[in-house]
């Protein structure tokens, strides 16, 4: 596949100190963002999906596998398109979709409009990277992430934009000090931006990926944050867009030395039947909670580019009970639960 013109996205401590002693005035600007800004954001998300395409490749390649990502270049009816690039059958992962898309609505589905209703009648645009790694081998955790703009824009008025994303880590038989190295990760990107930034987007990881019915964290956590602007944050849109970047080059630095680490590790068939039946609980909370999976149906969004998310095997179990002590009830018991790992 081809590959953009790398962004630069080196993060300056001095810009982002000047950034944020900025945000008022930015904020109170009606031309921010303007269509530079937008272009700017658009091209790092372009190089960040390239970007994480040759280094989940490289993966592939050193376990022995020659699965490459597959791009597929579309086209929306009702304004703008994307690429999805999608990896499946591979020696090391089992399937993975990294999609870039840039889309225009002209009528807010309720996902978007019931937490906004000031954006009601605008027309509006999205962009974003949103990937999903489903990996073989059950020592390797699914992973997730994603970044994202939003801008909604009415004649005559200044627009109303914010960003969102985060990732996340989904293990099987995690180990304890894979946890801490993600959220090690997680604690040092966002360090330069504040020091509540990490706690607060942390729990807020945590409550997001709930499964209400199951009263069970999804997984591990990282990161997630939603309508952050200088509204929200007091960070300007350079702040915000700096935070992007930290947080789409971050998710490599987290998931890659794990891959390296357990990509090669043996297991057993009871553990790839424990990983399928785990997985179902990932199809689950996709397609009941999560907000970007709402937004697409709601948007006539492109199925094809919603549901690549999903695992290309799951299984389900009737009252499936882990015998106590082992691996299997020691995921739920201890590693599924919000916790402080970096004081572990």
């Amino acid at each position: 596949m081809s590959i953009p013109d790398t962004a630069n996205t080196n993060i300056d401590q001095n810009v982002i100190d000047k950034n944020v002693a900025q945000a008022q005035a930015d904020a109170a600007n009606p031309a921010i963002p303007n269509d530079n800004d937008i272009a700017r954001v658009r091209a790092f998300l372009v190089d960040l999906q390239a970007r994480i395409c040759q280094a989940l490749e490289a993966q592939e390649r050193d376990g022995g596998g020659d699965a490459t990502f597959v791009p597929d270049d579309w086209q929306r009816p009702e304004g703008g398109g994307g690429r999805s690039c999608v990896l499946a059958d591979g020696e090391v992962i089992e399937k993975a979709g990294v999609m870039f898309s840039h889309i225009h609505v002209h009528n807010l589905p309720a996902s978007a409009t019931a937490r906004h209703p000031n954006i009601a009648g605008r027309k509006a645009q999205a962009m974003g990277v949103s990937l999903v790694v489903h990996p073989k081998n059950p020592n390797v955790p699914t992973s997730h992430a994603n970044v994202r703009l939003f801008v909604a824009e009415a004649e005559g008025e200044a627009p109303i934009w914010w960003f969102g994303g985060g990732f996340d880590l989904t293990p099987f038989y995690p180990v304890l000090a894979d946890c801490v190295h993600w959220h090690q990760v997680c604690h040092d990107l966002c360090a330069p931006f504040g020091d509540s930034v990490y706690p607060d987007f942390k729990q807020w990881c945590d409550e997001y990926f709930h499964l209400r019915h199951r009263n069970e964290q999804r997984g591990i956590g990282g990161l997630f944050y939603d309508d952050v602007n200088s509204e929200s944050r007091g960070w300007d849109f350079e702040t915000c867009f700096d935070f992007m970047k930290a947080v789409g080059n971050g998710y490599l630095d987290g998931i890659l030395p794990i891959f390296e680490q357990h990509k090669a590790a043996p297991y057993t068939d009871e553990q790839r039947q424990f990983q399928l039946y785990r997985r179902g609980r990932y199809v689950e909370y996709n397609l009941v909670y999560d907000r970007g999976t709402l937004f697409g149906l709601q948007s006539n969004g492109r199925i094809e580019s919603i549901l690549v998310s999903m695992p290309p095997l799951a299984s389900w179990h009737y009252r499936f009970e882990p015998e106590p002590g082992s691996p299997e009830f020691e995921l739920t018991d201890f590693y599924l639960k919000p916790r402080d790992w970096l004081t572990l």
